[in-house]
């Protein structure tokens, strides 16, 4: 049976109740710790404590997956610091690797790949390869509804930092993969969501006055900004360069009488201003009134006024194709393939809308799914017990995309892009 060594994983249960399945199953489990909120959500089972900085770490697990005989390894988030130097080790060693992350398609589903996810995926760049291998998928690969899971995220969010106070006792070495320490984005959290019901009424005086006046505009929905989307897998070092480059372009070369609406993510810290940088950037470019700038909003009704949509590997892309708006990916979005996406560049996207192949965008989202995502959550006791009960395919020897990729033969010239 496969021996599984556990790294970080979201700040919940959900690593530790994916652990007690496997050892149902008859597997070994283990994990490493990197901070005290890791170990009291691990309950208990083997576990080695790592202590020191980030670059001791890979002799230290060689020798404990050496001494254990570990054969996979499960993390999430794969550019996490301590897990990009853990996956090389593990690589190296011919350990699988097994990589959580959010859902691409969301609500109700989380991602799990081999190797590694978002532009590490191993998808094929031919369009009519999706067509074929959508035709032998199952009828129907639709997920069941899962209840909001904002409540249980929070709370657990909160009781894994707040134990984390002991950790320069306790784990001397770690150093968060977060952009702001936990105390500070909770006070940005806070200040933010006391002002979402004053919020809430202008967005959505603001939507009512663009759709009835009939008024086109474009979307860059925001994403967070210390995100791995943004500061590994695109060419901006963080959100502020990503609206200085997207308004730029658009005061340059989008049509006269287009504005550009831009949405702030929902779980935004609030520690950046990005209204005092689009208030600059519309005074410095002359814009007037052109840009718009919203906290909340019902995103399909902003998207079905859309005229298109920029985004930087935001999941609103697919979001956006589902509406069959023209979509622009600014950096490595799995979504970013010929057929779906604009592939233009950025300054002549704004007079070139070209829409998604919806034949193609159903038969892209159905592999999607059917390869990487299992319905579920990380967060919600319902959403838990479902995604461990698809999680059954960490037992398989090959993930279901390799075998879709053996099923359906891809072209070499659009062979899938290799494991980063």
């Amino acid at each position: 049976m496969p021996k599984f060594l556990f790294l970080q994983g979201v700040a919940s249960p959900f690593f530790s109740r994916l652990a007690d399945w496997l050892i149902a199953k008859g597997c070994e489990v283990f994990r490493i710790n990197f901070c005290v909120g890791d170990a009291i959500y691990w309950r208990g089972k083997p576990a080695w404590n790592f202590r020191q900085r980030v670059e001791s770490l890979p002799a230290f697990m060689q020798e404990h997956c050496r001494r254990n005989g570990i054969t996979d390894l499960v993390l999430f988030g794969d550019r996490r610091p301590v897990h990009r130097a853990a996956i090389g080790t593990a690589q190296a060693g011919g350990l699988r690797v097994h990589a959580f992350e959010e859902g691409y398609v969301r609500p109700n589903w989380i991602t799990l790949e081999r190797g590694g996810v978002n532009a590490a995926i191993t998808l094929p760049r031919d369009a009519a390869w999706y067509l074929a291998a959508d035709a032998a998928l199952p009828e129907s690969i639709e997920g069941r509804l899962l209840p909001p899971a904002i409540g249980p995220r929070a709370a657990h969010d909160m009781a894994y930092h707040a134990v984390n106070v002991f950790n320069p006792l306790a784990f001397p070495g770690y150093r968060t993969h977060r952009p702001h320490p936990a105390a500070m984005e909770y006070a940005g959290w806070g200040w933010r969501y006391s002002h979402y019901p004053m919020w809430h009424r202008r967005d959505a005086a603001l939507m009512r006055e663009l759709a009835e006046a009939g008024k086109p505009y474009f979307l860059f929905p925001l994403q967070l900004n210390g995100d791995a989307q943004v500061t590994h897998r695109s060419e901006f070092r963080d959100m502020r360069e990503a609206i200085e480059c997207v308004v730029k372009s658009f005061a340059a070369h989008a049509p006269e009488g287009t504005r550009l609406l831009i949405k702030n993510h929902p779980l935004d810290t609030g520690l950046m201003n990005y209204s005092a940088t689009i208030r600059r950037l519309e005074s410095e470019l002359g814009l007037g009134q052109r840009i718009l700038y919203v906290e909340t909003g019902h995103l399909p009704t902003i998207l079905e006024h859309a005229l298109g949509v920029v985004t930087v590997n935001s999941t609103v892309g697919l979001s956006a194709l589902h509406h069959l708006r023209p979509t622009k990916a600014l950096g490595e979005a799995v979504f970013d393939l010929p057929g779906l996406t604009c592939q233009c560049p950025l300054d002549e996207f704004w007079r070139r809308l070209v829409p998604p192949d919806p034949d193609l965008y159903r038969a892209f989202r159905n592999v999607l799914i059917y390869g990487t995502q299992i319905n579920g959550d990380f967060y919600s006791a319902s959403g838990i017990a479902a995604a461990v009960a698809g999680c059954k395919r960490l037992l398989e020897p090959q993930s279901r995309l390799e075998q879709l990729l053996e099923k359906v033969a891809v072209p070499k010239a659009c062979a899938p892009r290799p494991l980063s």
